[in-house]
């Protein structure tokens, strides 16, 4: 299987064939539309920024191997969030330290002093991981420092006077997301402090001082807190502030997970509306996620498509890891409680065509053989008004299958992919995952979206999102469907 793009409205799919693959690799389970490196290892998504028609995608990277080790920030850009080019490394270690996660600002003002020639720069905000300091039992050895470009993220110069914000005696002291707050003209750092968040403010990206914590008797507490991320959202004209919390271990499906807060912000305190725990993905491969700086009124998140129960011995090469797709981000209220819904980026669609549409009244609802083979640049549509237990599944010529679907008896979404091919690598790896359906509406809109290795799944209009990666021995050539009641299945032509 090469690699398609489904959409299900209740359920929806639909095949999608890129333009021009990423990568010039053809290996085994590489990705075609989401971004992986040419080779080497990958794991979180940093410095994500928005500036003069580019999304940037900085990422951790470490480019002499293919397991974790030195992290580096990679780099690629796109136009459209389809097409990456990579590009040269952006940001090396040095004296200090590893480069670990952080983020990337547009600072236009030129607050920081940085920029040149009338024209402020971008700014990297990121964390320094001293490995002597951590091996001789340190516990100041994560500093958060900054470096900039005044050439649109082509180079980067460290700022000379790092670390910008020292460490007060916390182990884990790392991840700043930095954006803007205009009603007081200054900018918020949001720093994954160990079982917390720490909030400090700077006018300048220079001088920062801390402003409140929050979260060390809310939420899930499995793992340390990493990779977080704060932003305001809109709702029938009411803000709202969304707080992502990435935590490892102790996701939902074991490992690797991120949780999210809603609540309001006055620039100094994340006050929560609510302390219960939520999974913006309830699959086990959805970490580190965070969004793009500079996108406007639009929210646009990415994570890292994999798990550290795993992570450092799945089997690819000459590369780890992938990324997400990127996903619009939007609330929805149900009752007196905000949820974050998840959609596919548009621009993944873009060029589609309907060329057929057929309509089933299939009593038993196996609507295999209308599906049939897989085939390049093309989708299945299905429609029903109630949703019932439903099957998807893909299948190859050894046996092998993915199986994803919803049980009506347990009111979950699921994937399983306990016979999915090569599940050896990890024993976990093979344990079917589940996530609650959180409407009790009759009908439901459903998005998959299927790659050379991986599935995700955005129910009920991306209330409820799972992600999993996946490794058959021989590729997927088969899809059908299976579910009682009544159908319409619109058959999708893609450029």
């Amino acid at each position: 299987m090469r690699h398609f793009f489904i959409l299900m409205s209740a359920c929806m799919l639909m095949q999608y064939t890129q333009a021009q693959p990423m990568t010039t690799g053809n290996e085994p389970y590489r990705p075609q539309i989401h971004f992986s490196p040419k080779a080497h290892w990958m794991n979180d998504p940093n410095g994500m920024v928005f500036q003069n028609g580019i999304y940037h995608l900085f990422f951790q990277y470490y480019p002499d191997g293919s397991t974790w080790g030195p992290m580096h920030w990679g780099h690629a850009t796109s136009k459209n969030l389809v097409n990456w080019n990579e590009q040269p490394i952006a940001i090396y270690p040095d004296s200090l330290g590893y480069i670990f996660s952080g983020s990337a600002v547009v600072d236009s003002a030129n607050t920081s002093g940085l920029g040149k020639n009338g024209k402020g720069p971008l700014v990297a905000i990121f964390t320094h991981h001293d490995p002597v300091g951590e091996k001789a039992g340190s516990n100041t050895y994560q500093n958060q420092s900054i470096a900039y470009s005044n050439d649109d993220g082509k180079t980067w110069q460290k700022y000379p006077n790092n670390p910008v914000l020292k460490n007060p005696g916390i182990t884990d002291f790392r991840d700043p997301k930095v954006s803007w707050y205009a009603p007081e003209k200054k900018w918020i750092m949001t720093l994954a402090t160990k079982d917390r968040i720490t909030f400090f403010s700077s006018k300048n990206l220079r001088d920062w001082q801390k402003e409140s914590d929050f979260g060390a008797n809310v939420g899930a507490h499995g793992g340390v807190w990493e990779c977080p991320d704060l932003f305001p959202m809109t709702h029938n004209n009411k803000t709202v502030w969304v707080l992502l919390v990435s935590i490892n271990p102790g996701g939902p499906n074991s490992g690797s997970a991120t949780q999210y807060f809603t609540g309001n912000f006055d620039g100094k305190t994340f006050t929560p509306l609510q302390t219960d725990t939520r999974w913006i993905d309830w699959g086990t491969d959805n970490y580190a996620g965070v969004t793009w700086n500079n996108t406007g009124n639009r929210r646009l998140f990415l994570g890292w498509m994999s798990n550290w129960n795993y992570a450092n011995v799945v089997p690819t090469a000459p590369w780890r890891s992938a990324m997400t797709i990127p996903r619009d981000l939007s609330l929805e209220l149900i009752g007196d409680k905000y949820f974050i819904k998840s959609q596919p980026a548009p621009e993944l669609m873009a060029g589609t065509k309907t060329a057929v549409v057929l309509n089933t009244n299939a009593n038993t609802g196996d609507i295999t053989s209308r599906l049939g083979q897989l085939k390049p640049q093309s989708s299945f549509k299905l429609s029903t008004s109630k949703l019932q237990s439903f099957t998807f599944t893909l299948a190859n010529e050894k046996g092998e299958k993915l199986v994803a679907g919803y049980d009506a008896k347990t009111n979950e979404y699921y994937i399983d992919r306990s016979n999915s091919g090569n599940i050896s690598f990890e024993p976990r790896f093979k344990n079917k995952q589940t996530a609650p359906r959180l409407t009790n509406a009759a009908g439901s809109t459903c998005t998959i979206v299927i790659d050379a290795a991986s599935i995700e799944i955005f129910a009920d209009g991306g209330l409820t999102n799972m992600t999993a990666i996946f490794f058959p021995t021989a590729p997927y050539t088969a899809v059908s469907f299976k579910s009682k009641g009544t159908y319409k299945i619109e058959y999708v032509k893609l450029k």
